[in-house]
């Protein structure tokens, strides 16, 4: 994004004009401060630290017109001159011991902070001190905030996305959910981790959430739901079901925790079947782990069923790898790798 690539340049040409700064600043060449906001964050939420840097300058400047923090700025009583000063201007501009406040743009007033760093780098003027301040921060999480506008504008404009639907875009979440799967796996049989690839595909899988929001709040039989529903559903499910975090309940072990999650669950989904809400959808030995798994967490005897064919040895297989703490999913795939490797070095020439 603009904001963040002009922030970086900022923070560059701060590193390049410190040093000759603190050697031939002072009261007699005054000082630069530049100040950054985040496009996050609701305009004229500042830190402390900035209101004092606004109203203690002697001088203030935006180059943007259009800022979305001026009318709270002016709103406070601080006279924001609209100007773009080139860095010789500016440097002037704090003779005498004078403090400028630049309120940096979107796009981090790379032309000004590029003349700064080249007079810096000169040494031929005094330079002014120069601070970069920002003033205000993202939270955690902020940058989905630019995910949804982003996808807003897709949605929008692109030939592709526009048209597309819930039930198109299925495939592609299962598609990009064995992608993850797959990245997970080849963290754990890589020396180097393999990291950047499992940050891209969960990328990819929290694409398709938003992907589908975006689609949901276009419905018009009242059942349309945005991202933020989606977040808050999720925020409340988590909230119910770990009572020994958010409540009075305590839990000490994962088995107490994942006690208390199947007992909320079957509370909220008044289900008369510990089979009910398992997607018989999902691969075979998935799903039979899966089924084994809540056999035995409801302390249910169910022997298995018995027949003539490879399916129900497969069945028995996936029970016993549940019951030993085994993926049996995870351990198939991996035999299945090693077969692959067998494979490609079969047919290796002179194999």
């Amino acid at each position: 994004m603009g904001y963040v690539r002009g922030v970086n340049e900022i923070e560059t040409a701060a590193e390049t004009t410190v040093g000759p700064a603190a050697e031939t600043g002072g009261d007699g060449v005054g000082r630069v401060v530049l100040l950054t906001t985040s496009h996050r964050v609701a305009p004229g939420l500042l830190s402390w630290p900035a209101w004092q840097a606004l109203h203690g300058a002697d001088e203030v400047v935006c180059a943007d017109a259009t800022h979305p923090q001026l009318p709270y700025l002016r709103e406070a009583g601080v006279d924001v001159k609209q100007a773009a000063p080139t860095a010789e201007e500016l440097v002037r501009a704090c003779a005498g011991g004078r403090t400028v406040l630049v309120v940096a743009t979107a796009d981090g007033d790379r032309r000004l902070t590029d003349g700064l760093a080249r007079l810096a780098g000169a040494g031929r003027v005094p330079m002014p001190d120069l601070e970069l301040l920002p003033g205000s921060y993202d939270l955690p999480g902020a940058r989905l905030l630019d995910l949804v506008q982003v996808m807003d504008r897709i949605r929008t404009e692109c030939p592709w996305s526009s048209r597309q639907t819930h039930q198109g875009l299925a495939k592609y979440a299962i598609e990009e959910a064995y992608e993850l799967v797959e990245a997970i796996e080849t963290i754990e049989t890589t020396e180097d981790g393999a990291t950047d690839e499992l940050c891209e595909e969960l990328g990819d899988v929290l694409l398709q959430v938003v992907f589908h929001a975006r689609i949901a709040e276009e419905a018009e039989d009242g059942a349309a739901f945005s991202v933020d529903d989606v977040a808050a559903g999720i925020v409340d499910k988590l909230v119910h079901r770990h009572p020994h975090v958010f409540g009075e309940d305590t839990a000490s072990t994962p088995e107490e925790v994942k006690e208390h999650w199947l007992r909320t669950k079957a509370q909220e989904k008044q289900r008369t079947s510990v089979t009910e809400g398992i997607p018989l959808g999902q691969p075979g030995l998935a799903l039979a782990a899966k089924l084994a798994s809540r056999v035995r967490t409801a302390g249910l005897d169910v022997p298995l069923p018995t027949g003539g064919g490879v399916g129900y040895d497969l069945l028995a297989m996936a029970v016993r790898a549940e019951a030993e703490g085994t993926d049996p999913e995870a351990a198939l795939r991996a035999a299945a790798r090693a077969y692959r490797d067998a494979v490609r070095e079969a047919e290796a020439p002179g194999a």
